[in-house]
């Protein structure tokens, strides 16, 4: 990511600008061959996405509500509640990937006597691909971001190589 530029993860609509940790999970379905002790990858068997942050300012109740509210819209109601959930589920936008067809699984919220003026949140997602049209666009959309990641300057970038990843002095 740029230095010194915040750019917030995007549940939806819902813009979470403090983010501490954002954890991705890919598991996959392995195959046996018949006849054969080899064993192939077949496809990618479920991605989950795991967001911790911090609700600041006036607007945390608010955002605890929209937060929420997507979460109740479940898969059953979604298309009542937003026409385009019949086609799309909740997209996941940060600086690691693109998501679309994502569906809120878990949510936490924590006060503590320490951040009484703040809530800490943590969000658990689950890809649930609607069609295999948005999990194609899906993959375009992580890879063009990718890609054009590979060209924005890093904070590493401004180090020298010799001081980067426990390098010598």
């Amino acid at each position: 990511m740029a230095a010194g530029v915040n750019v917030p993860v995007l549940i939806g609509a819902v813009p979470l600008l403090t983010v501490t940790s954002l954890t991705l999970n890919e598991g996959y379905q392995v195959a046996r061959i018949a006849g054969s002790r080899l064993a192939q990858m077949v496809s990618p068997t479920a991605r989950t996405i795991t967001v911790e942050a911090v609700l600041v300012g006036r607007t945390r109740l608010l955002i605890k509500k929209s937060l929420e509210a997507m979460a109740l819209t479940s898969r059953a109601l979604a298309p009542a509640t937003a026409p385009a959930m019949n086609l799309a589920g909740l997209p996941v936008v940060c600086g690691m990937t693109i998501s679309l067809d994502m569906q809120i699984t878990s949510l936490r919220f924590t006060q503590s006597n320490q951040k009484r003026d703040a809530l800490d949140v943590s969000v658990t997602l689950e890809q649930v691909p609607r069609s295999s049209l948005t999990a194609v666009l899906g993959e375009a959309l992580d890879l063009a971001l990718a890609a054009g990641m590979a060209a924005v300057p890093t904070v590493s970038d401004m180090v020298p190589a010799r001081r980067q990843l426990g390098g010598l002095v």
